[in-house]
């Protein structure tokens, strides 16, 4: 059999390759810069501000104390994020069809409460008393969706007074005694306390994570090429799911400097990800948004609006449950002051600065998660180099005024350009 000859490249090919490789960089790079103007320029802004914030917020207290962006309290802080964290992914649903939800702290508090009498003074077993707890959140919610949706009186009012509402059950379960400590082995207190020390697990939920982003992307790419609409490159897949697997390995790898990954954190992360293809992928995720870009088109496209009402309340009372029990869980004791403070304000404002629009419609449960960091990451570094609590306020307040400043103008950019 004659071998067929080979002809190796040589050294010209070689050099002739390589400025054609430049140019082509450099136009992808070009066309990468032109998207993202034409997305600043429209108003389309997404996560690009808190990210940049959340940046400037680590790298200023990093230089004023050295700890800050140590394991150690790197991990506190992923865990500090969840309690209320988990309450304002119930906010965003809330401000998805434009209204807010002012109860949150209350039934927080509320179902605290029911979790540690109905455990501690009555001897209920704690799996029993946690679902009762979640229970009486959604129980919560409900009833103010309804009535919300039935009498139609704006959403702010009817969660006004069941603050009050909530916040004297709450007092009335609780008793005379005012505290109740909880079991510091029982399920509820491990919740914040119990870490999956193992190395393995923390990178394998890391990469669990790029491969989904990388699955639901290329599904998302077949469906669209197969109906002929525009679709994403493969490259860009690729750099997609880079952008997601660097950051949660880097993660990883801190987190497994300290304790290993803390179970609230995982369990924090798996609510807000199945929340969000509730939101993206179902019917019901699609109406929410429907019902944010406003009430009466949505009635006219003959969507269940006061269901819909109805269903946002009872998922933000749900949250609002969920994050009361981690909140106990993190100081171990529920009184007659849990759910009260700074709780709901924070709650609102880490939706609204991580990039859920006050004037519905926009916004992701992953909003929560960066506004919720920024948050509590101003906490974190005003605690640590002993900066009066004060100024934490007005930093806060200066970031969340700044937030809504951009919602604002982004809004209006995009109304300009016929994308609102």
């Amino acid at each position: 059999m004659r071998e067929e000859a080979r002809t190796e490249p040589t050294g010209s090919d070689t050099e002739a390759r390589e400025p054609r490789r430049g140019r082509a960089v450099a136009g992808a790079a070009e066309r990468g810069l032109a998207v993202l103007r034409r997305k600043l320029s429209s108003g389309e802004l997404n996560s690009l501000p808190v990210v940049l914030v959340l940046a400037a917020v680590w790298i200023t207290f990093q230089i004023l104390n050295q700890n800050f962006l140590s394991p150690r309290n790197l991990s506190n802080l992923s865990v500090d994020i969840v309690g209320t964290g988990l309450i304002a992914v119930g906010i965003v649903f809330v401000l998805l069809i434009g209204e807010l939800d002012l109860s949150v702290g209350a039934i927080s508090g509320l179902a605290a409460a029911v979790f540690a009498v109905l455990n501690v003074n009555n001897g209920v077993p704690e799996w029993l008393a946690l679902v009762v707890a979640v229970l009486a959140g959604t129980a919560a919610g409900t009833v103010q969706g309804f009535s919300f949706a039935r009498t139609r009186v704006p959403a702010f009012v009817v969660t006004l007074a069941g603050l009050l509402t909530w916040n004297g059950l709450m007092l009335y379960i609780l008793g005379t005694s005012g505290t109740v400590n909880l079991s510091e082995d029982g399920i509820v207190a491990q919740l914040t306390s119990y870490y999956l020390s193992h190395d393995a697990v923390a990178y394998g939920v890391a990469a669990i994570s790029a491969v989904m982003v990388f699955a639901a992307a290329h599904q998302d790419r077949r469906r669209r090429m197969a109906v002929g609409m525009p679709h994403r490159s493969f490259t860009g897949i690729a750099v997609r799911t880079g952008v997601v697997a660097v950051p949660a390995f880097a993660i990883a790898y801190v987190l497994n400097r300290f304790q290993g990954l803390p179970l609230a954190l995982l369990v924090f992360l798996v609510v807000v990800a199945g929340l969000d293809i509730v939101l993206r992928r179902t019917h019901y995720g699609r109406q929410v948004y429907a019902l944010g870009g406003g009430v009466e088109a949505a009635r006219r496209a003959s969507l269940n609006v006061a269901g819909v009402q109805t269903a946002v309340l009872a998922v933000s009372g749900t949250m609002a449950g969920i994050g009361g029990l981690f909140l106990a869980s993190r100081i171990t004791s529920v009184s007659q002051s849990s759910g009260s403070g700074v709780l709901l304000l924070n709650a609102i404002a880490a939706a609204v600065i991580g990039g859920t629009s006050l004037f519905g419609g926009r916004g992701t449960t992953w909003s929560a998660v960066l506004g919720m960091l920024v948050i509590q990451s101003i906490a974190s570094g005003m605690a640590i180099t002993d900066t009066p609590v004060a100024v934490q306020f007005m930093i806060t307040g200066g970031v969340l005024f700044a937030a809504v400043v951009i919602d604002s103008f982004s809004r209006r950019s995009q109304e300009a350009h016929g994308r609102a």
